[in-house]
């Protein structure tokens, strides 16, 4: 039988491959999934290599200063933590944080953004575009009234009292649409609910027929740092989808981005 074209590829890749890297890194994973160590008993069994094997990549690690030995445990070391933080360190965090808004676009074919308070303003600080095309033309960079977008509404619960009450005497607060709230009282009102439900949605206040839900994203401290959403006409998801099914989602993609805040 003549090898397909696709065996070929795939026999040409093998070959490329350093197999004993690959076990390498693989034990290296197992040690980080148990903090405590392990002995090189049950490195074998976890990793599925023979006694002298487990003992050539833990004593490698060892010597390398990845690893560890206290007795019969072995353990990862800090150096891999300073290899991470390197790495973190050399580009923007959002940088690492797209591919996990990249999968909530994906799953509801709607955009997904990131902003951060400045002033007034939010700006956005990262953006996966949705599959459908919006009237408002928002990239990197662009910058939206806080008050009436739902990433504002959740950026300005982060504020302190004092703080809050210099916004809203201070902001530009003006009818966008028949539906944006300009009442100084509604909003500091919303903006409250947005603290106690870890949410805003707002529904047709910044362009008539744009509907969007945000959450936070706190850093180690539990400071609001930044907000996600996700964005939609309103025919598209209604704001009961919006709370049931995006929500959710869009919850525990803030909880991974916090990983690289926390790292750093």
């Amino acid at each position: 039988m003549e090898p397909t074209p696709e065996s070929t590829r795939a026999d040409a890749v093998a070959r490329d491959l350093v197999g004993s890297l690959e076990r390498g890194l693989a034990v290296m994973e197992i040690l980080a999934a148990h903090p405590a160590g392990l002995t090189l008993t049950e490195m074998a069994a976890e990793a599925g290599l023979t006694r002298a094997g487990a003992r050539r990549f833990l004593l490698t690690l060892v010597a390398s200063g990845y690893a560890v030995q206290d007795g019969r445990t072995f353990r990862l070391s800090s150096r891999l933590l300073a290899v991470a933080r390197t790495w973190l360190g050399g580009a923007s965090l959002w940088t690492f944080a797209e591919p996990f808004m990249r999968a909530v676009s994906e799953r509801f074919g709607e955009a997904c953004s990131a902003a951060e308070l400045s002033g007034e303003d939010v700006v956005y600080v990262a953006r996966v575009p949705g599959r459908h095309i919006v009237s408002i033309g928002l990239n990197v960079g662009t910058r939206l009234p806080a008050f009436c977008t739902s990433m504002g509404r959740v950026l300005l619960s982060g504020l302190s009292a004092p703080e809050l009450d210099r916004f809203l005497a201070k902001a530009d607060i003006r009818s966008l649409t028949p539906k944006t709230l300009t009442s100084r009282a509604a909003l500091r009102s919303a903006i409250l609910a947005a603290a106690r439900d870890g949410h805003a949605l707002v529904d047709e206040e910044l362009e008539p027929g744009l509907r969007s839900i945000a959450v936070p994203v706190r850093d180690r401290s539990g400071a609001i740092v930044a907000a996600i959403n996700v964005s939609t006409q309103s025919a598209r998801l209604s704001a009961r989808q919006m709370t049931g099914d995006v929500l959710p989602v869009l919850r525990e993609t803030a909880t991974r981005i916090e990983h690289f805040f926390v790292a750093q």
